[in-house]
């Protein structure tokens, strides 16, 4: 049988490794921030009943502009956006893989303050791009003095700026995204910014949107996802706002008709009873704060998280723990930081069972008491 080292891959695709997270069929699945809520009975049944209204005419191709959709976001998002500053695809992968196609490239860069989303590098060299990764500070945050210094050093071609970060929860100021975009003026050229928010609901109520930041910025590009706080991980529907250029720029790049009619029927179907649908936003907060609060008094040392997951230290063998409690049915997530690992905010039954069980196994997998 053919293995892939006998394949003739493009020379920079050798050795990479596909994305991936642990999947297993298990009690408590948190690791990879997934919204264990589900969706509204009620809006579970206008979803089908319009899936099912688009099978009437899926013999011909969908909306290629998906018109409908884009007024649906435009009016979630508020902001004075229209349609024509949306654009969507199937998950936020997608939307910044499109970014990637119409900007990116050979001979282009793209920048990232790292430990930050492990696609973002996958992504670049899908597209032939560069990545530069740029190190946070040790506790995760960045300064604008020190994003703007990397943007002058680096003159990447794209930045993206997570916003919560992912996997550190990380809130990201609105101060640093100016001083980045400032800093994307170069003397032969300029740079596109993109802020990825998809974790942006879980942010504390009142915390500012980059999407306050649009007007008069037409590099500035905010992409988000129906993935998380929709809890519609599975329908795979991401999107972005920015300036109506910019989605004309993203037309280059997309596979025709890229949004099926099923696809855009649900969408449509949860942005209508958005308010239900962001319900169980309040409830995942509380259980980040728990879980915030929990670990510290287990003896671990949990990051400030902005997100629906959190980022805790203070874990000895970071392996063992994530067997330990994998072989008790509860699945969270290594990321690859020394002593550290990662816990999505399930419901209050899930939370508290990965609570119980990290304090059964220990820091390092085999027991609060062993040595």
């Amino acid at each position: 049988m053919t293995n892939l080292s006998e394949l003739p891959l493009r020379d920079d695709l050798v050795g990479q490794l596909p994305y991936g997270a642990p999947q297993a069929v298990v009690p408590v699945a948190l690791n990879v921030n997934e919204n264990t809520h589900g969706i509204p009975e009620d809006v579970a049944h206008d979803i089908v009943a319009r899936v099912a209204a688009a099978v009437l005419s899926v013999n011909r191709y969908p909306d290629r502009e998906f018109t409908e959709l884009r007024e649906s976001f435009a009016r979630y998002l508020g902001h004075g956006l229209d349609a024509s500053n949306i654009w969507a695809a199937n998950g936020s992968n997608e939307v910044l893989q499109h970014i990637l196609q119409a900007f990116g490239g050979p001979g282009r860069s793209l920048l990232g303050f790292t430990p930050t989303y492990s696609m973002y590098p996958l992504l670049a060299a899908g597209t032939g791009t560069e990545w530069i990764g740029v190190p946070r500070a040790a506790d995760y945050t960045i300064t604008p003095d020190a994003a703007a210094a990397a943007m002058r050093e680096h003159q990447p071609d794209i930045v993206f700026l997570c916003s919560p970060n992912n996997p550190t929860g990380t809130p990201l100021g609105l101060d640093v995204i100016e001083a980045v975009y400032a800093a994307s003026q170069y003397e032969n050229g300029a740079a596109i910014v993109v802020v990825d928010e998809a974790y942006a609901e879980f942010s504390p109520e009142g915390t500012p949107s980059a999407l306050t930041l649009l007007p008069g910025r037409p590099r500035l590009l905010v992409s988000r996802t129906m993935s998380k706080a929709f809890a519609f991980a599975g329908a795979r529907v991401g999107y972005l706002a920015a300036d109506a250029a910019v989605t004309d720029a993203l037309r280059l790049v997309r596979l025709p008709y890229h949004l099926s009619a099923f696809t855009q029927a649900a969408a449509n179907a949860a942005l209508a009873h958005s308010e239900e649908m962001l319900g169980m936003v309040g409830e995942i907060r509380e259980q980040r704060d728990r879980l915030l609060r929990e670990l510290r008094a287990l003896g671990y040392a949990p990051y400030d998280s902005a997100s629906n997951f959190v980022l805790f230290g203070g874990v000895e063998d970071p392996h063992a723990v994530f067997e330990a409690l994998l072989a008790r049915g509860i699945l969270i997530r290594e990321v690859s930081l020394p002593g550290q690992l990662r816990v999505t905010a399930g419901t209050e039954t899930e939370t508290t069972a990965f609570l119980e069980a990290l304090a059964a196994v220990g820091p390092n997998g085999r027991g609060p008491s062993a040595e």
